[in-house]
């Protein structure tokens, strides 16, 4: 059931990925902040699409928990940094100059190289309070830490940065939780799931990344926020996975071509990132 996971987590990314567009091109509007920004954004149409493509990304994401490990899963999300890129150019009608491309091949090659050589395998649905209290512990210390450090005196594109990286500590932490719901469902029925402190536990995750999503495309540049919500969902997705439900990746020889692909990645998003600030008009 592997390929399902992958097929399911591309599609998921894809799905994130406009409504990311979506709702960049939403926020871009306003300068409110906090849960008075959401308030006012859920009066626009760009904003309800992109919504729209988020909880397709939440369908598809669960089938994806469902079907295969963590640690493959939300890294295949690193993915909608070029979709979301590509379809915030064609929302403001624009062109990614030539190393935008190469920053598209860059990410690809390298997500494939480090998931075919760590080979992430061997998962659990279930994770014991003993693991589960430090693990969110960590998780939300984090995330509070990036929030309060995203101070309204540091640069726009720290900010957005920041914010989105907490952004990420939230959506690998809902990921994680949502894995575990879908598996009590999955395994015991709707009745376990609708008791299972784990389902009330993603949607408040969830919810909180959501609110800092917004945030961080509203105060600063996608090409800050969406590296670091995207790398840092993939990192600590990774180590969620290992740590709560057992997973494994392939050690020894093998993390020389993980860290191979992981550097790829990285000159990739880093070309992106250069790349979206000259962004051509088509004229359209």
């Amino acid at each position: 059931m592997i390929e399902f996971a992958a097929l399911f987590a591309v599609a998921g990314a894809a799905s994130n990925a406009v409504g990311t567009a979506f709702q960049r091109k939403a926020a871009a509007t306003t300068r409110s902040s906090g849960l008075r920004l959401l308030a006012e954004l859920v009066r626009r149409p760009a904003w309800v699409i992109g919504m729209a493509g988020v909880i397709g990304a939440a369908v598809f994401q669960s089938l994806a928990l469902v079907n295969g490990p963590l640690a493959l899963v939300q890294p295949l999300f690193i993915l909608e940094l070029p979709f979301a890129l590509l379809a915030a150019s064609s929302l403001m009608h624009r062109r990614l100059p030539g190393r935008g491309w190469w920053g598209v091949g860059g990410v690809v090659a390298g997500l494939a190289l480090a998931l075919a050589s760590a080979a992430p395998h061997g998962a659990t649905d279930e994770a014991p309070l003993t693991r589960w209290v430090p693990a969110l512990v960590l998780s939300v210390g984090a995330m509070t830490a990036a929030v309060l450090t995203a101070g309204r005196r540091r640069p726009p594109a720290l900010r957005a940065a920041l914010l989105g990286a907490a952004a990420a500590i939230g959506n690998a932490l809902t990921a994680a939780l949502l894995k575990s719901a879908t598996g009590t469902f999955a395994d015991h029925g709707f009745t376990a799931f609708l008791t299972a402190w784990q389902t009330y536990g993603f949607a408040l995750a969830g919810v909180s990344a959501v609110v800092l999503l917004e945030n961080a495309l509203q105060v600063g540049p996608l090409a800050a926020s969406q590296p670091a919500l995207t790398i840092g969902d993939a990192t600590v997705s990774l180590a969620l996975g290992i740590v709560l439900f057992d997973e494994k990746i392939r050690t020894g020889w093998w993390l020389l071509p993980v860290l191979l692909g992981a550097l790829l990645i990285i000159a990739g998003v880093l070309a992106l990132s250069r790349a979206v600030q000259n962004i051509v008009d088509t004229g359209r």
